[in-house]
Protein backbone atom coordinates (compact mmCIF):
# COMPACT_ATOMS: atom_id res chain seq x y z
CA UNK A 1 0.00 0.00 0.00
CA UNK A 2 1.06 3.39 -0.87
CA UNK A 3 2.32 5.69 1.44
CA UNK A 4 -1.03 8.66 1.84
CA UNK A 5 -0.72 12.06 2.54
CA UNK A 6 -1.49 11.40 5.79
CA UNK A 7 1.08 8.63 6.39
CA UNK A 8 3.64 11.61 5.23
CA UNK A 9 2.22 14.13 7.87
CA UNK A 10 3.24 11.39 10.70
CA UNK A 11 6.98 12.01 9.41
CA UNK A 12 9.45 13.29 11.32
CA UNK A 13 11.82 15.22 9.44
CA UNK A 14 15.15 16.92 10.14
CA UNK A 15 17.33 18.67 7.76
CA UNK A 16 21.07 19.08 8.90
CA UNK A 17 21.40 22.71 6.94
CA UNK A 18 19.94 25.65 5.93
CA UNK A 19 21.39 26.34 2.78
CA UNK A 20 20.18 25.92 -0.87
CA UNK A 21 19.37 22.52 -0.95
CA UNK A 22 18.39 22.14 2.84
CA UNK A 23 15.56 25.28 2.31
CA UNK A 24 14.38 24.03 -0.39
CA UNK A 25 13.92 20.09 0.58
CA UNK A 26 11.85 21.93 3.75
CA UNK A 27 9.54 23.61 1.48
CA UNK A 28 9.59 20.67 -0.64
CA UNK A 29 9.03 18.19 2.02
CA UNK A 30 6.60 20.62 4.67
CA UNK A 31 3.97 20.51 1.21
CA UNK A 32 3.53 17.27 1.50
CA UNK A 33 2.54 17.03 4.81
CA UNK A 34 5.24 16.16 6.79
CA UNK A 35 7.41 17.33 9.80
CA UNK A 36 9.64 19.31 9.00
CA UNK A 37 12.66 20.92 11.68
CA UNK A 38 16.05 22.58 9.51
CA UNK A 39 19.12 22.93 12.13
CA UNK A 40 21.35 25.15 10.84
CA UNK A 41 25.05 25.72 12.72
CA UNK A 42 25.54 29.68 11.91
CA UNK A 43 23.84 32.20 14.16
CA UNK A 44 23.25 34.10 11.26
CA UNK A 45 22.79 33.34 7.78
CA UNK A 46 24.82 35.06 5.23
CA UNK A 47 25.56 34.48 0.89
CA UNK A 48 28.74 35.35 0.10
CA UNK A 49 28.07 38.17 -2.89
CA UNK A 50 27.75 36.43 -6.04
CA UNK A 51 25.76 35.65 -8.97
CA UNK A 52 24.25 32.37 -10.23
CA UNK A 53 22.07 31.71 -13.00
CA UNK A 54 18.60 29.39 -11.59
CA UNK A 55 17.90 26.88 -14.92
CA UNK A 56 14.39 26.99 -16.67
CA UNK A 57 14.59 23.03 -14.66
CA UNK A 58 14.84 24.76 -11.12
CA UNK A 59 12.59 27.87 -11.87
CA UNK A 60 9.80 24.81 -12.95
CA UNK A 61 10.25 23.82 -9.39
CA UNK A 62 9.78 26.99 -7.68
CA UNK A 63 6.64 27.03 -9.75
CA UNK A 64 5.45 24.06 -8.44
CA UNK A 65 6.09 24.72 -5.26
CA UNK A 66 4.12 28.08 -5.42
CA UNK A 67 7.42 30.37 -4.56
CA UNK A 68 8.35 31.04 -8.53
CA UNK A 69 7.31 35.16 -8.44
CA UNK A 70 9.21 34.88 -4.58
CA UNK A 71 12.36 34.50 -6.47
CA UNK A 72 11.69 35.71 -9.68
CA UNK A 73 11.15 39.29 -8.07
CA UNK A 74 14.88 39.21 -6.71
CA UNK A 75 15.93 37.60 -10.55
CA UNK A 76 16.93 38.90 -14.09
CA UNK A 77 15.87 36.79 -16.85
CA UNK A 78 18.23 35.40 -19.28
CA UNK A 79 17.85 33.96 -22.18
CA UNK A 80 21.90 33.08 -23.44
CA UNK A 81 25.24 32.45 -22.28
CA UNK A 82 27.68 33.44 -24.30
CA UNK A 83 31.86 32.01 -23.76
CA UNK A 84 34.24 34.44 -25.20
CA UNK A 85 38.36 35.03 -25.66
CA UNK A 86 39.91 36.92 -23.11
CA UNK A 87 39.81 39.82 -25.32
CA UNK A 88 36.15 39.26 -26.11
CA UNK A 89 36.44 37.17 -29.42
CA UNK A 90 33.37 34.80 -29.79
CA UNK A 91 34.16 31.21 -29.05
CA UNK A 92 30.76 30.09 -28.41
CA UNK A 93 26.92 31.99 -28.08
CA UNK A 94 24.22 29.20 -26.72
CA UNK A 95 20.49 29.53 -25.45
CA UNK A 96 20.05 27.91 -21.81
CA UNK A 97 18.15 24.27 -21.77
CA UNK A 98 14.37 24.71 -21.91
CA UNK A 99 12.43 22.46 -19.37
CA UNK A 100 9.06 22.93 -20.93
CA UNK A 101 7.36 26.25 -21.24
CA UNK A 102 10.14 27.76 -19.22
CA UNK A 103 12.87 29.14 -21.32
CA UNK A 104 14.85 31.63 -19.24
CA UNK A 105 17.52 31.40 -16.76
CA UNK A 106 16.73 33.46 -13.76
CA UNK A 107 20.03 35.37 -12.99
CA UNK A 108 19.91 35.97 -8.99
CA UNK A 109 22.31 37.29 -5.75
CA UNK A 110 23.17 34.42 -3.40
CA UNK A 111 21.99 36.33 -0.94
CA UNK A 112 18.48 37.27 -2.08
CA UNK A 113 18.31 33.22 -3.27
CA UNK A 114 18.69 32.24 0.36
CA UNK A 115 16.83 35.11 2.20
CA UNK A 116 14.18 34.23 -0.77
CA UNK A 117 13.85 30.48 0.19
CA UNK A 118 14.10 31.07 3.41
CA UNK A 119 11.44 33.34 3.57
CA UNK A 120 8.55 31.15 1.99
CA UNK A 121 9.17 28.81 5.38
CA UNK A 122 6.96 28.85 8.19
CA UNK A 123 8.07 30.61 11.20
CA UNK A 124 9.81 29.00 13.48
CA UNK A 125 11.24 25.97 10.94
CA UNK A 126 14.58 26.90 10.72
CA UNK A 127 16.45 26.30 13.80
CA UNK A 128 19.81 28.38 14.25
CA UNK A 129 22.78 27.67 16.19
CA UNK A 130 23.03 23.95 16.18
CA UNK A 131 26.13 22.26 15.14
CA UNK A 132 26.37 19.00 14.02
CA UNK A 133 28.51 16.91 16.19
CA UNK A 134 27.05 12.65 15.74
CA UNK A 135 25.07 10.74 13.92
CA UNK A 136 23.14 7.90 15.43
CA UNK A 137 21.61 5.38 12.35
CA UNK A 138 18.78 3.48 14.66
CA UNK A 139 17.45 1.66 11.15
CA UNK A 140 14.51 2.85 11.41
CA UNK A 141 14.98 6.27 12.57
CA UNK A 142 18.48 8.52 13.49
CA UNK A 143 19.26 10.65 16.38
CA UNK A 144 20.90 13.91 16.00
CA UNK A 145 23.61 15.48 18.70
CA UNK A 146 24.62 19.11 18.60
CA UNK A 147 27.84 21.34 20.28
CA UNK A 148 24.46 22.97 21.91
CA UNK A 149 23.65 19.32 24.15
CA UNK A 150 20.50 19.14 22.25
CA UNK A 151 19.32 15.79 20.84
CA UNK A 152 16.79 14.73 18.03
CA UNK A 153 15.16 12.07 17.23
CA UNK A 154 13.22 11.41 13.63
CA UNK A 155 12.24 9.38 10.98
CA UNK A 156 14.42 10.96 8.44
CA UNK A 157 17.30 12.70 8.93
CA UNK A 158 18.35 14.74 5.62
CA UNK A 159 22.50 15.67 5.30
CA UNK A 160 22.25 19.21 3.37
CA UNK A 161 25.43 20.29 5.36
CA UNK A 162 27.40 21.21 2.60
CA UNK A 163 30.86 20.50 1.31
CA UNK A 164 32.28 19.74 4.52
CA UNK A 165 29.36 17.63 5.66
CA UNK A 166 29.15 15.74 9.50
CA UNK A 167 26.49 13.45 8.25
CA UNK A 168 28.78 12.56 4.83
CA UNK A 169 31.61 11.51 7.10
CA UNK A 170 30.26 9.99 10.30
CA UNK A 171 28.13 7.57 7.50
CA UNK A 172 28.97 7.55 4.46
CA UNK A 173 32.72 8.79 3.48
CA UNK A 174 35.81 9.98 5.61
CA UNK A 175 36.90 10.88 2.25
CA UNK A 176 38.32 14.63 2.13
CA UNK A 177 37.41 17.56 -0.04
CA UNK A 178 39.44 17.41 -2.95
CA UNK A 179 41.74 20.92 -4.15
CA UNK A 180 41.12 22.44 -7.65
CA UNK A 181 44.16 24.16 -7.95
CA UNK A 182 41.99 27.17 -8.36
CA UNK A 183 41.12 29.82 -6.53
CA UNK A 184 37.65 31.58 -7.27
CA UNK A 185 37.65 35.65 -6.40
CA UNK A 186 34.09 37.02 -6.33
CA UNK A 187 32.46 40.31 -5.97
CA UNK A 188 29.16 42.58 -6.85
CA UNK A 189 30.46 46.05 -8.52
CA UNK A 190 27.86 48.28 -9.68
CA UNK A 191 26.44 48.05 -13.83
CA UNK A 192 28.11 51.92 -14.20
CA UNK A 193 31.42 50.47 -12.91
CA UNK A 194 31.31 47.91 -15.57
CA UNK A 195 32.49 50.18 -18.26
CA UNK A 196 30.29 49.10 -20.96
CA UNK A 197 30.78 45.46 -21.01
CA UNK A 198 27.10 44.61 -19.98
CA UNK A 199 24.51 45.64 -22.66
CA UNK A 200 22.16 42.60 -21.88
CA UNK A 201 20.83 40.12 -19.49
CA UNK A 202 23.10 37.39 -20.47
CA UNK A 203 26.18 35.66 -18.78
CA UNK A 204 29.21 35.80 -20.59
CA UNK A 205 32.10 34.13 -19.50
CA UNK A 206 35.66 35.25 -20.86
CA UNK A 207 38.66 32.06 -20.89
CA UNK A 208 42.20 31.86 -21.37
CA UNK A 209 45.77 31.45 -20.24
CA UNK A 210 44.11 29.19 -17.40
CA UNK A 211 41.98 31.99 -16.36
CA UNK A 212 37.93 32.29 -16.33
CA UNK A 213 36.49 35.59 -16.06
CA UNK A 214 32.55 35.71 -15.12
CA UNK A 215 30.46 39.14 -15.63
CA UNK A 216 26.68 38.06 -14.56
CA UNK A 217 24.50 40.69 -14.63
CA UNK A 218 22.04 41.14 -11.62
CA UNK A 219 19.85 44.06 -13.72
CA UNK A 220 17.30 44.12 -10.80
CA UNK A 221 19.91 45.29 -8.20
CA UNK A 222 21.60 47.52 -10.88
CA UNK A 223 24.77 45.27 -10.47
CA UNK A 224 26.44 42.67 -11.71
CA UNK A 225 28.44 39.92 -10.76
CA UNK A 226 31.94 39.61 -11.16
CA UNK A 227 34.25 36.56 -11.20
CA UNK A 228 37.60 35.36 -11.71
CA UNK A 229 38.57 31.56 -11.58
CA UNK A 230 42.44 31.06 -11.46
CA UNK A 231 44.91 28.75 -11.38
CA UNK A 232 46.32 28.76 -8.27
CA UNK A 233 48.93 25.49 -5.78
CA UNK A 234 47.53 27.57 -2.66
CA UNK A 235 45.16 25.21 -1.09
CA UNK A 236 44.20 27.77 2.03
CA UNK A 237 40.72 27.54 1.88
CA UNK A 238 40.71 30.96 2.65
CA UNK A 239 43.59 32.27 0.84
CA UNK A 240 45.44 35.64 1.46
CA UNK A 241 45.75 37.54 -2.01
CA UNK A 242 46.71 40.68 -3.00
CA UNK A 243 45.24 43.07 -5.52
CA UNK A 244 48.50 43.03 -7.35
CA UNK A 245 48.05 38.72 -7.90
CA UNK A 246 44.24 39.35 -8.37
CA UNK A 247 45.32 41.30 -11.26
CA UNK A 248 48.15 39.01 -12.84
CA UNK A 249 45.60 36.36 -13.36
CA UNK A 250 44.01 38.88 -15.75
CA UNK A 251 46.66 39.79 -17.50
CA UNK A 252 46.51 39.73 -21.47
CA UNK A 253 42.36 40.17 -21.34
CA UNK A 254 40.00 43.20 -22.50
CA UNK A 255 41.45 46.06 -20.76
CA UNK A 256 37.94 46.93 -19.47
CA UNK A 257 38.11 43.58 -17.56
CA UNK A 258 41.42 44.70 -16.02
CA UNK A 259 40.24 48.08 -15.01
CA UNK A 260 37.27 46.59 -13.04
CA UNK A 261 39.57 44.17 -11.23
CA UNK A 262 41.98 47.20 -10.73
CA UNK A 263 38.96 49.10 -9.32
CA UNK A 264 37.88 46.63 -6.81
CA UNK A 265 37.89 47.03 -2.84
CA UNK A 266 39.62 44.29 -1.78
CA UNK A 267 37.94 44.25 1.23
CA UNK A 268 34.60 43.05 -0.62
CA UNK A 269 36.31 40.69 -2.27
CA UNK A 270 35.23 36.99 -1.55
CA UNK A 271 38.38 35.08 -1.59
CA UNK A 272 37.89 31.13 -1.58
CA UNK A 273 40.33 27.82 -2.58
CA UNK A 274 37.99 25.50 -5.06
CA UNK A 275 37.39 22.27 -3.92
CA UNK A 276 34.79 19.73 -5.07
CA UNK A 277 34.48 15.41 -3.54
CA UNK A 278 35.09 12.79 -5.28
CA UNK A 279 31.55 10.75 -6.15
CA UNK A 280 30.26 8.95 -3.42
CA UNK A 281 29.34 5.88 -3.48
CA UNK A 282 25.90 5.84 -1.24
CA UNK A 283 23.88 8.17 -0.26
CA UNK A 284 21.70 6.74 2.25
CA UNK A 285 21.12 4.47 4.84
CA UNK A 286 17.61 3.47 6.03
CA UNK A 287 16.48 6.65 7.75
CA UNK A 288 19.28 8.98 6.66
CA UNK A 289 20.22 10.72 3.34
CA UNK A 290 22.88 13.22 1.61
CA UNK A 291 22.12 15.77 -0.54
CA UNK A 292 23.56 18.79 -2.43
CA UNK A 293 27.01 19.44 -1.70
CA UNK A 294 26.98 16.64 1.28
CA UNK A 295 26.31 14.03 -1.60
CA UNK A 296 28.35 15.55 -4.73
CA UNK A 297 29.93 18.89 -4.12
CA UNK A 298 31.11 19.35 -7.88
CA UNK A 299 33.24 22.39 -9.44
CA UNK A 300 31.54 25.97 -10.07
CA UNK A 301 32.69 25.72 -13.53
CA UNK A 302 28.99 24.12 -14.64
CA UNK A 303 27.15 26.55 -12.75
CA UNK A 304 25.50 23.85 -11.48
CA UNK A 305 25.83 23.35 -7.70
CA UNK A 306 22.77 25.53 -6.73
CA UNK A 307 20.78 23.80 -9.14
CA UNK A 308 21.16 20.31 -8.12
CA UNK A 309 20.81 21.07 -4.70
CA UNK A 310 17.32 22.22 -5.92
CA UNK A 311 16.58 19.05 -8.18
CA UNK A 312 17.32 17.05 -5.36
CA UNK A 313 14.84 18.29 -2.94
CA UNK A 314 12.51 17.95 -5.39
CA UNK A 315 13.00 14.64 -6.50
CA UNK A 316 13.70 13.66 -2.83
CA UNK A 317 9.79 14.51 -2.35
CA UNK A 318 8.91 12.78 -5.63
CA UNK A 319 10.25 9.72 -3.97
CA UNK A 320 8.55 10.19 -1.06
CA UNK A 321 5.52 10.56 -2.89
CA UNK A 322 6.09 7.40 -4.70
CA UNK A 323 7.59 4.71 -2.34
CA UNK A 324 5.78 2.30 0.50
CA UNK A 325 8.45 3.61 2.74
CA UNK A 326 11.68 5.39 3.72
CA UNK A 327 13.68 3.18 2.75
CA UNK A 328 12.29 2.49 -0.37
CA UNK A 329 12.22 5.86 -1.39
CA UNK A 330 15.99 6.92 -0.60
CA UNK A 331 17.23 4.41 -3.03
CA UNK A 332 14.66 6.36 -5.52
CA UNK A 333 15.78 9.40 -4.93
CA UNK A 334 19.91 8.07 -5.29
CA UNK A 335 19.14 5.96 -8.26
CA UNK A 336 17.15 8.71 -10.22
CA UNK A 337 19.16 11.55 -8.81
CA UNK A 338 23.32 10.14 -8.81
CA UNK A 339 23.69 9.35 -12.56
CA UNK A 340 23.01 12.73 -13.36
CA UNK A 341 25.34 14.60 -10.20
CA UNK A 342 28.17 12.10 -10.94
CA UNK A 343 28.54 13.04 -14.54
CA UNK A 344 28.00 16.74 -13.87
CA UNK A 345 30.96 16.20 -11.29
CA UNK A 346 32.80 14.66 -14.12
CA UNK A 347 32.45 17.38 -16.60
CA UNK A 348 32.83 20.03 -14.15
CA UNK A 349 36.69 19.00 -13.82
CA UNK A 350 36.99 19.16 -17.12
CA UNK A 351 39.39 21.56 -18.93
CA UNK A 352 38.25 24.86 -20.39
CA UNK A 353 40.58 25.39 -22.71
CA UNK A 354 39.27 26.30 -26.11
CA UNK A 355 39.20 23.52 -27.63
CA UNK A 356 37.81 21.66 -25.32
CA UNK A 357 34.57 24.08 -25.23
CA UNK A 358 32.47 21.68 -27.28
CA UNK A 359 32.46 19.12 -25.01
CA UNK A 360 32.04 20.98 -21.79
CA UNK A 361 29.68 24.06 -21.31
CA UNK A 362 27.03 25.12 -18.90
CA UNK A 363 24.11 21.68 -18.03
CA UNK A 364 24.73 20.89 -21.44
CA UNK A 365 26.27 16.90 -21.69
CA UNK A 366 29.40 16.59 -23.98
CA UNK A 367 29.37 16.03 -27.07
CA UNK A 368 30.83 12.68 -27.11
CA UNK A 369 27.66 11.70 -25.15
CA UNK A 370 25.17 13.47 -27.27
CA UNK A 371 26.30 11.93 -30.43
CA UNK A 372 25.50 8.57 -29.04
CA UNK A 373 22.23 8.94 -28.51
Amino acid sequence: MKRTAMQLKNLKIAIVGAGYGGAAAAKALSLLGADVDVYEQANQIREAGAGIGLRPSTMNRFREWGIFDAIAEVSSPSDRFEILTPTGGPIMQEEWPVAGEQTKTHLIHRGDFIDALLGVLPEGMVHLGHKLETVQDKGDSAVLTFANGRTVEADLVIGADGIKSVVRKELFSDKDPVFSGEHAYRAVISMDDAYGLIVDDNLRMYIGRGTKVYLLPLRHRGQASFDITALCPDGTWVPDVSKEQLLATVEGFDERLVDITRNLDMDTVNIRAVYDIDPVDTWHSDSVVLMGDAAHSMLHHQGQGANSAIEDAGALADSLKRADSVKEALALFQATRKPVTDELQRISRQGWSEGEIDDVFPGQKPASLAAEK
